[in-house]
């Protein structure tokens, strides 16, 4: 059983989703792109995964924010506005008739090469935009029961050679550091960073609550969440003391409650970290008080959008 944070609910209806490949909706069957794509030859792209509520694209701003950020980082154009990216968005929740419960997977890598090569310069096309839409919602057990850590020795880099706030196609470390975790019968993996501090997941953010504190890491050598933003704001705007600091496992296994965040997860509960039982190994009430205060943020979002 494929268990964690990214865990959804099956769907049949995503059978049938129609997928956007550079302006075209293609059917989920026949949606393929060359082989000699940037993406698929060295992981030259960037990405966005984000959620429909309501008919709503939650916390759009920020997403977009940080694929522009991103694409100008690896000195990529992406070729379209940001405006006509949203309008590509909507067409494609549009023509899937979706409208709650959606995760939107925003894919764009520099384009296709002549001949496979890591040169830029032999691309011979425009970049190469897909829009995956899905209804997903996420499996209401994960959510209340939590889940498993267990640290990789795979950790987060310096961003002088690859910077971890880079929402970039190239994901090896981070199947390498999960692959350790589940092979160690976790559900993901915790990282730390190249001073042996704690830093990330291999695919979400980590926080520890200790006593009536929160703390996450520095952010130095993790990926720029957008859920962990809001809820480093939002907690804060509730006089809830929360911290980017530096942090040991020590701290961790030693922690009251611990949570990580992800766009499509929201706040999901952290049971135990490399078989050291975090609190009393439930959901606790600091994460509850997160968690509300998070889907009061998108709810608040959604209001303001409608």
């Amino acid at each position: 059983m494929i268990r964690g944070t990214h865990d959804a609910l099956p769907d049949v209806r995503n059978e049938q989703v129609l997928i956007y490949i550079n302006g075209e909706m293609v059917p989920r069957a026949d949606a393929k792109i060359s082989v000699f794509d940037s993406g698929y030859l060295v992981g030259d792209g960037v990405w966005e995964g984000v959620r429909l509520h309501h008919g709503v694209f939650v916390f759009l701003d920020q997403h977009m924010d940080r694929l522009f950020q991103g694409a100008k980082a690896i000195g990529m154009d992406i070729g379209l506005t940001r405006q006509e990216l949203i309008n590509a968005l909507h067409q494609t929740v549009e023509a899937n008739q979706m409208d709650d419960n959606v995760h939107v997977r925003l894919m764009i890598t520099r384009g296709i090469k002549k001949t496979p090569s890591q040169d830029p310069r032999l691309t011979i096309s425009k970049p190469t935009i897909v829009i995956i839409a899905e209804h997903k919602a996420a499996n209401p057990e994960v959510t209340a029961t939590g889940v498993r850590l267990f640290t990789s020795t795979v950790r987060r880099g310096s961003p002088d050679y690859l910077d971890p706030r880079l929402n970039c196609h190239s994901k090896l470390h981070e199947v390498i550091a999960l692959i350790q975790a589940l092979e160690a019968g976790a559900d993901e993996a915790l990282m730390l960073d190249i001073h042996g501090f704690v830093s990330t997941c291999n695919a979400t953010n980590f926080f520890i609550v200790r006593g009536q504190e929160v703390w996450t890491s520095t952010g130095q050598y993790c990926m720029n969440g957008i859920t962990r933003g809001m809820v480093i704001t939002l907690g804060r705007r509730a006089g809830i003391p929360v911290y980017e600091k530096n942090f040991s496992l020590t701290d961790v296994y030693d922690a009251d409650e611990a949570f990580v965040t992800g766009t499509f997860g929201g706040l999901t509960p952290v049971i135990s970290v490399d078989g050291r039982t975090i609190g009393n190994g439930q959901l606790g009430a600091m994460t509850q008080r997160l968690t509300a205060l998070y889907r009061a943020g998108i709810e608040a979002e959604v209001g303001a959008s409608s």
